[in-house]
């Protein structure tokens, strides 16, 4: 009982030993088998050391401590014994490899329990941090002998390659004192391609003639091209001298002939990926809406019978897909521009440009898709813009932030709702937002009266006035 006790006061007078001496063992279990205890085991601990607090009275207690540390440590290496093996458990997870920017993918797993316990089970997936996950893991117990799947909808807020490496299983023993964490590998590579089931949509749109929900309006042709393309059902804007009436009698309804517009022609876009890019709005980057609104009207270009090119640049051009005609063309183009992402770094216009002018020598739609906030900038976009408009049909695009339209836009319905000038913070920052503006329509008009046109519009707005613009140019025959 002596040396107990004189073994006991000499731990006390180093309490760091003592407690690195007791959670060695824990250090040693994590790290070999990846066990850690739980809340449970913790307030079970606590008892001991509660009772340690009765030797300061007398030095008789310290038997009861032994007691009930010896009781607690039977407990706790009993426990231990009661955790279930990873080799009873296999895991598996069925996805697709592709998935759209921003839509929900499903994802499957799969646990093929072996083992003959009744376990209480948690699983998570090993997602990449960039996409979040609903729910984010399963909490359940797991039946002997039992094969069990869990669906979740995953969605990426950023396009590239990504890859999962593991599905994380945690296991927890019979009396809830361990928990044990297994990891298991199921490689698999993730693409994240822009926006596809948009071009799904407008297929089924176009088929339907329904192309007004998708803000896509439609363009009097300014002459007409000589080729026949198809007859399709009268609608209330067309011109009466279309009317096939041969078909009109043969099917008793209207019936109006389609032209062809001029075809072959090259469209070439020229994507920023610099800083002006980086801005987010509805969860996703101004180079996203750029990809998806690229895509959506190479697939309606392609559908013209015409080729579509891509550029993609940033402080140096990063990928050039050259101008081609086919459907299957639009694979081409998400291939080229599905890892793209906006990095912080001044774009290079110039080496955009001649680029272009080095390897398209045909007189090409050359579509600019940027943003500009500064003079630096935009100067260079105008100098080399200007210069494209003698080979080219240079169409510059310019993508707005709501932030610095919003307070000019609220000071103004202020204004109207009261009929009284606001003063004070908002006011200045109004200002300054309109002088920014300001600046952004000279630059615009000094674009327009040089030959080049001009798109200004919110990022959710691109698609349709794109489509729009490309058309109305088709139409007049610009090109």
């Amino acid at each position: 009982m002596q040396a107990i006790q004189g073994t006991f006061e000499f731990l006390v007078s180093y309490p760091l030993l003592l407690v690195g001496i007791a959670a060695l063992p824990l250090l040693l279990l994590a790290a070999w088998r990846r066990v850690y205890p739980t809340r449970r085991l913790l307030i079970l601990a606590a008892i001991p050391v509660a009772l340690s607090l009765l030797t300061s009275v007398s030095s008789d207690f310290i038997v009861f401590v032994l007691i009930a540390d010896g009781l607690l440590l039977v407990l706790v290496l009993v426990d231990l014994t009661q955790i279930t093996s990873s080799r009873r458990f296999q895991a598996g997870r069925v996805m697709d490899r592709i998935v759209s920017l921003g839509k929900p993918s499903l994802v499957k797993l799969e646990l093929l329990n072996q083992s003959r316990r009744r376990d209480r089970l948690a699983m998570i997936d090993d997602y990449p941090e960039e996409f979040s996950a609903s729910p984010r893991w399963f909490e359940f117990v797991g039946e002997p002998r039992s094969h069990l799947q869990f669906e979740y909808e995953l969605r990426s807020s950023v396009r590239g390659l990504f890859r999962m490496h593991w599905i994380f299983l945690r296991v927890r023993s019979r009396w809830g004192l361990w928990d044990a964490y297994y990891r298991y590998p199921v490689p698999t590579e993730i693409r994240v391609y822009p926006n596809l089931k948009q071009i799904s949509e407008f297929g089924v749109l176009a088929r339907s003639d329904r192309l007004n929900l998708l803000g896509v309006r439609k363009t009097r042709k300014i002459g007409s091209d000589n080729e026949f393309e198809r007859l399709r059902d009268y609608s209330r804007d067309d011109n009466h001298r279309h009317i096939d009436w041969r078909a009109t009698a043969r099917k008793r309804k209207l019936i109006v002939r389609d032209y062809q517009l001029t075809q072959n022609q090259n469209v070439v876009f020229l994507v920023d990926c610099g800083r002006m890019m980086t801005g987010f709005f509805g969860g996703i980057t101004l180079l996203d809406h750029a990809c998806n609104a690229m895509l959506m009207m190479s697939y309606v270009a392609l559908r013209q019978s015409d080729a579509v090119g891509l550029m993609t640049f940033s402080d140096k051009v990063h990928s050039f897909t050259p101008p081609k005609t086919g459907s299957h063309h639009v694979n081409r183009l998400l291939h080229a521009c599905f890892d793209q992402r906006a990095g912080y770094v001044e774009s290079r216009y110039d080496q955009a440009f001649l680029y272009l002018n080095r390897h398209c020598r045909k007189r090409s739609l050359v579509i600019l898709i940027t943003n500009v906030i500064d003079q630096v900038n935009a100067a260079q976009i105008d100098q080399y813009a200007k210069n494209a408009a003698g080979r080219h049909l240079p169409l510059v695009v310019l993508l707005r932030d709501h932030d610095l339209f919003a307070p000019v836009d609220h000071l103004i319905a202020v204004e109207a709702s009261r009929g009284e000038q606001v003063a004070g913070a908002p006011l200045f920052q109004a200002a300054a937002a309109a002088e920014i503006i300001r600046w952004r329509q000279q630059a615009l008009r000094a674009l327009t009266q040089a030959g080049v046109l001009s798109i200004d519009c919110f990022p959710e707005q691109l698609t349709s006035t794109l489509i729009n613009r490309y058309l109305e140019i088709k139409a007049r025959h610009l090109l």
